[in-house]
């Protein structure tokens, strides 16, 4: 490995010389208590900017081995570095002077939610950062002299104040992974209790807008009913009260804006660790949690929906039923199937953003139009015998229909954002109605053995390694498939779109990047038209358990992704249409 002092000659050579001339810089560079890598160089100045990551040995970083010896404590002490590392840059981004994206310093930017992003990774032997820099530039010309004060002045200031122990605010480092452990140790008590989900007292929930994830100012906190309300102790905070949701069916009622779709917002993002400071870091859901809602236009590809919809007038089976524009009702019903595919414990749903046909049919209706001529078995129907018989539970958001009302174990109604239960009162009143049909016969989860066809697409030429980083043969050399990812809306594969906008568990952009990584890999690796979708899945996810990022990156591991859920993986498979 060549030296910094190699670098630094080899750089100052290069000055006023041809933009691709940096290209020589790529390599690893030994520093004094580093090594700096520079995977990737930027072609132009305009272009996106040059990957690099630096490793600190763990001797000369410094953290105690128990802070990064389970995986919740070091995926907190990575977020804490990448956030360190943020702060860092900030001082220093576009310092360096020149055109284009000259003197660029940038690293993932972490949101409310503890994420295992790339950006940073402590492996068994050092911690690793991966970032970006602007190669300044003069025009199109090397500016040599403007990345020798990033590479020589400002980098070494960011790592000497972010990825070494003795430099940081050790109370605060002990902290982040304190909260990590709470709220591990918090998961596994809604496992041992039998419970879906926990809303601590005094949880701020509603967010600061629709485009901000920070917390509300001024805003109501919540606190738990009594009926509902336990006491759990944690390992490091002590007591906590709240309220917490048994398995079962959960229905939360109440007038418009009162805070019903708030609550099961902050639900569903429980199935993630929040920093502190969010409001929402004791709010915690299993973390199998599925959000279901309608989806016009979706792709379906041999769903069995069959438990939901039967006997459609054109005769299509739905047994194995495909579409490549399913209905608000198609499209939910099979967010149904594929959820108990991915082994969901908990579903989540909103009437606002559902099928009305889909999830219940009202009396009246079922006399002008009769059972025989409707194929839809509503999800009011079968909602128990998902809980019952399948183990799979349901909090259900409701604003229209008292039909909800029987089949509920619990019920809530906000009132001014105070949740208060009301399950004694409506089940007295139920009894002074007519009950409606809330269970069909026939009821039974099918045999997942799902195939897709093999995935023909790729192109041929280029190529170089595959994906164990061995060489490959000129006549097997295929070119990865283009990536590129949309914000949270959606990412491609070469031409291929895939659309993620409606799976609302995603918040954050390099998910979804992550996601096209993977699903890539499953093209190329998996999805060969012999395994089922839960075995392609398995191999995916066990890949990663196994080797972490490199199997489904092509030369280097960038900066900018971070880790989905096995659901969103199922998910975009199911949504993929190529």
């Amino acid at each position: 490995m060549k030296s910094q002092n190699e670098l630094r000659t080899l750089l100052r050579s290069l000055d006023h010389k041809s933009y691709p001339a940096y290209k020589s810089l790529a390599g690893a560079w030994k520093f004094d208590k580093y090594t700096l890598v520079i995977d990737h160089v930027q072609g132009d100045p305009f272009a996106s900017p040059s990957s690099l990551h630096v490793e600190v040995a763990h001797g000369q970083a410094g953290f105690p081995q128990s802070y990064y010896g389970e995986d919740c404590g070091r995926i907190a002490l990575q977020d804490y570095l990448v956030r360190q590392m943020s702060k860092q840059f900030e001082q220093y981004n576009f310092k360096a002077k020149g055109s284009g994206k000259s003197g660029l310093l940038s690293i993932s930017r972490c949101g409310q939610a503890v994420l295992d992003r790339s950006a940073c990774q402590i492996t068994k032997t050092s911690v690793v950062v991966r970032f970006h820099v602007g190669f300044p530039a003069f025009g199109r010309t090397i500016n040599a002299g403007e990345l020798d004060k990033i590479l020589f002045e400002f980098l070494p200031r960011c790592i000497e104040n972010s990825l070494f122990y003795i430099r940081l605010d050790e109370k605060k480092v002990e902290d982040v992974i304190h909260l990590a452990e709470d709220q591990e140790a918090l998961r596994s008590i809604l496992k041992k209790e039998k419970l879906v989900a926990f809303v601590a007292n005094q949880s701020i929930l509603p967010r600061k807008s629709g485009v901000s994830d920070l917390p509300m100012k001024d805003s109501v906190p919540f606190i738990s009913p009594a009926t509902m309300e336990r006491t759990f102790v944690l390992p490091h905070r002590g007591e906590i009260k709240g309220m917490a949701v048994p398995e079962g069916i959960t229905l939360i009622v109440g007038g418009g804006y009162h805070g019903k779709s708030t609550l099961l917002e902050a639900v569903q993002m429980g199935v993630y660790n929040h920093i502190r400071g969010d409001g929402r870091e004791f709010v915690i859901t299993d973390d199998t949690a599925v959000k279901l809602r309608a989806e016009d236009g979706r792709s379906v590809r041999n769903v069995d929906i069959s438990l939901f919809i039967n006997d459609l007038p054109n005769k299509k089976d739905t047994k194995s039923f495909s579409t490549e524009d399913a209905s608000g009702s198609t499209s939910q019903a099979a967010a149904v199937m594929e959820g108990v595919e991915a082994d969901t414990r908990l579903f989540l749903i909103d009437e606002d953003t559902s099928a009305t046909n889909f999830m219940v049919r009202d009396e009246f209706m079922q006399q002008v139009i009769s059972r025989e001529k409707e194929p839809i078995t509503p999800f009011l129907e079968r909602a128990r015998d998902l809980y019952e018989k399948a183990g799979i539970s349901t909090i259900l958001v409701a604003g229209s229909s008292g039909a909800f009302f029987y089949i509920a174990d619990h019920i809530l109604m906000m009132d001014h954002y105070h949740p208060v239960d009301i399950t004694e009162r409506v089940k007295g009143l139920c009894g002074q109605h007519t009950a409606p049909r809330v269970q069909a016969p026939g009821f039974a989860i099918p045999d997942f053995h799902r195939i897709l066809p093999a995935f023909r697409g790729g192109r041929k030429g280029g190529g170089g390694r595959d994906w164990h980083g061995r060489e490959r043969g000129q006549e097997e050399r295929h070119e990865r498939m283009k990536v590129k990812s949309y914000g949270l809306e959606s990412f491609s594969l070469d031409k291929e779109e895939v659309n993620v906008r409606y799976l609302e568990q995603l918040l954050d952009p390099e998910q979804v990047t992550a996601l096209a990584y993977l699903l890539r890999f499953g093209l190329e690796q998996a999805l060969d038209g012999k395994k089922t979708v839960q075995e392609a899945v398995g191999l995916i996810w066990g890949q990663w358990e196994k080797e972490g990022w490199n199997p489904f990156c092509s030369s280097y591991i960038p900066c900018g992704l971070a880790k989905p859920r096995l659901q969103e993986l199922f998910a975009c498979i199911d949504r993929f249409r190529g």
